[in-house]
């Protein structure tokens, strides 16, 4: 994803405008929330131990090569029985041709901050932070063993079914959270309870 570029001209072309009127159909059901996503990946106990040590899920059940070849882990990290399975067998790690990323929300700003420092203690290596564009979220993203790209964040633009998105003028794309704590979008409280979480 190209970092720093807001086409203006491109985002009001016929084109995006065409998807971005696109509503969303009458259905006899409402989708709430993405309820789990399930990953290959190459090495299960090395996958396991990520998960849990450095995102802090807990196995919740597994079963063996009999039932699933690979064995298939499930983790959770909410009182969902699980957020994330992890099929074993993969051959090496991915190529981020079908997932982009995946991502899980938290419920204060502070505990992105946390989130990024903890993530340094552990090693892994975060290649964003900051806020997004579209979305206004507030993020630290990094990648399992295997390659997958996998994102915390808080501050998603709330949006009611028919209510319009943030306009792009109102983007503040930036890459550190200090500079998302000081160059807030309209209507965006990024006020930290514990203000020496900043890196200065």
């Amino acid at each position: 994803m190209a970092r720093g570029i807001v086409d203006f001209d491109a985002l009001k072309g016929p084109e995006i405008q065409k998807l971005k009127s696109v509503k969303g159909k009458d259905t006899p059901f409402v989708l709430t929330k993405i309820g789990h996503v399930v990953l290959k990946v190459s090495d299960i106990d090395r996958s396991v131990d990520f998960y849990s040590r450095v995102l802090g899920m807990t196995v919740s059940d597994a079963y063996p090569e009999s039932m699933m070849p690979g064995k298939m882990v499930f983790m959770r990290f909410s009182s969902d029985h699980h957020g994330v399975a992890l099929i074993g067998g993969a051959s090496d790690g991915a190529k981020m041709q079908e997932m982009h990323h995946m991502a899980f929300e938290v419920d204060t700003i502070d505990e992105v901050f946390r989130a990024r420092d903890h993530l340094t203690r552990e090693g892994v290596k975060i290649f964003f932070q900051g806020r997004r564009r579209a979305g206004a979220q507030i993020a630290v993203e990094f990648q399992d063993p295997d390659g997958h790209c996998l994102e915390i964040y808080w501050g998603l633009d709330q949006l009611t079914k028919d209510e319009a998105a943030r306009p792009p003028e109102e983007w503040r794309e930036v890459f550190s959270l200090e500079d998302a704590v000081d160059n807030a979008p309209p209507g965006q409280d990024t006020a930290l309870a514990d203000p020496s979480l900043r890196k200065e």
